[in-house]
C-alpha cells in the first residue's frame, strides 16, 4: 500500500511539474504552423458481445477533422484519456474491431465514412470534401473516477520542449520532454458509479495545451 501511494506521489508531482512548466500554445499562429478545424461529439458509453462474462462496455467519440490550412498536410493523431484517478488509457489499447462495428452502425446514418483511429491516413487533403470522421475508443476505466479529460494530439504541427521536472539523463541532468499543441476536451462524470449505464458524461470545455 505504501508502495503505491509513493509511486501515485511521484506520478502526480511529474504530471503538475510538466503542467506548470509547460508554455501556452502560440495565440497567433505562426509562419508555418497550422492547426487544423475540429468538431466532437461527446464521449459515449457501449457496450457489445465480448470477453469472458459475454458482455463488455466502451467509450467513444467521434471526431470530425477539416483541414482549411491552405496545404495538403500530414497527419498523426494520438489520443489519451486521463481519469481524476490518474489512470491514462491510450485510444484503441484492448478495443476489439467489433466495437468500431457496432458504432458504424449506431452512427451511420449521420457519419457515412467513418474510420477508426487507428487506420486513418496520414495524410488530410485540404477542403470540407476532404474532412475525416474519426472513432476514437476506449476499453472502460476506472469506475471511482469523477472526471476525465481527452487528450488529442497531431491536429497541429505547433511544438515546444521543456526540461522534465523529475526525469534525469544518466549525467544528472534533466531530460528533455518533446510536447506537441494538443486538443483537451474535460468531463464530469455524474451518477451512481455501481450503475455504469446510468453515469451523465456533463462537458465541462476544451482548451489548446501543450502535452
Amino acid at each position: 500500500m505504501r508502495k503505491r501511494l509513493f509511486y501515485g506521489t511521484i506520478l502526480t508531482a511529474a504530471l503538475v511539474g510538466l503542467s506548470m512548466a509547460a508554455p501556452k500554445p502560440a495565440i497567433l499562429q505562426r509562419p508555418g504552423h497550422w492547426t487544423v478545424e475540429v468538431k466532437f461529439e461527446h464521449p459515449q458509453q457501449i457496450v457489445v458481445p465480448w470477453g469472458a462474462s459475454g458482455q463488455s462496455r466502451f467509450w467513444y467519440t467521434i471526431l470530425t477533422v477539416t483541414n482549411r490550412t491552405g496545404r495538403d498536410i500530414e497527419f498523426y493523431p494520438k489520443c489519451d484519456l486521463m481519469t481524476d484517478t490518474f489512470q491514462v488509457m491510450p485510444a484503441g489499447q484492448g478495443v476489439p474491431p467489433i466495437v468500431f462495428q457496432q458504432i458504424q452502425q449506431r452512427h451511420g446514418g449521420v457519419y457515412k465514412f467513418l474510420e477508426p483511429l487507428e487506420k486513418v491516413e496520414s495524410r488530410i487533403l485540404q477542403g470540407e470534401d476532404n474532412a475525416k470522421d474519426i472513432v476514437i475508443a476506449w476499453k472502460d476505466f476506472d469506475p471511482q473516477a469523477g472526471s476525465f479529460k481527452v487528450f488529442v494530439s497531431g491536429l497541429s504541427n505547433e511544438t515546444a520542449i521543456v526540461q522534465h521536472p523529475v526525469a534525469v539523463d544518466r549525467n544528472g541532468q534533466p531530460l528533455q520532454v518533446f510536447l506537441r499543441k494538443t486538443l483537451e476536451l474535460s468531463y464530469t462524470l455524474r451518477g451512481d458509479p455501481a450503475i455504469r449505464a446510468a453515469v451523465e458524461t456533463v462537458y465541462n470545455g476544451q482548451s489548446w495545451v501543450m502535452r
